[in-house]
């Protein structure tokens, strides 16, 4: 696994830089575990659905989340690229103190 710095930089700043941060995390590991969509993680992780919308619109733009599927039962999963290099996400995790392993 090679160190990819901008993906450092970006989870820092995603998960450690701004508001809703360890919800991003927790949403990640969730659908990294099993994708889904916006409903099932909003019920999983015990968070409004407009919460889950916002934070996965973000994750989504930055290359982090993909969605496959009709509009609304959108399923998201990982980037190839963000689980290619997952290593990094848990290490800022543990540098954050989340939980995310």
């Amino acid at each position: 696994m090679s160190d990819d710095p901008d993906l450092r930089r970006l989870l820092l700043f995603l998960l450690g830089g701004s508001r809703g941060g360890e919800n991003r995390a927790r949403i990640i590991r969730r659908i990294r575990e099993k994708p889904s969509n916006m409903n099932q993680l909003a019920g999983d992780l015990g968070l409004q659905y407009k919460a889950v919308q916002h934070h996965v619109r973000i994750l989504a733009r930055n290359s982090l989340l993909r969605a496959s599927g009709d509009k609304y039962g959108n399923v998201y999963s990982l980037t190839p690229w963000f689980e290619a290099h997952i290593a990094i996400f848990n290490q800022v995790c543990e540098k954050l103190g989340f939980a995310c392993q």
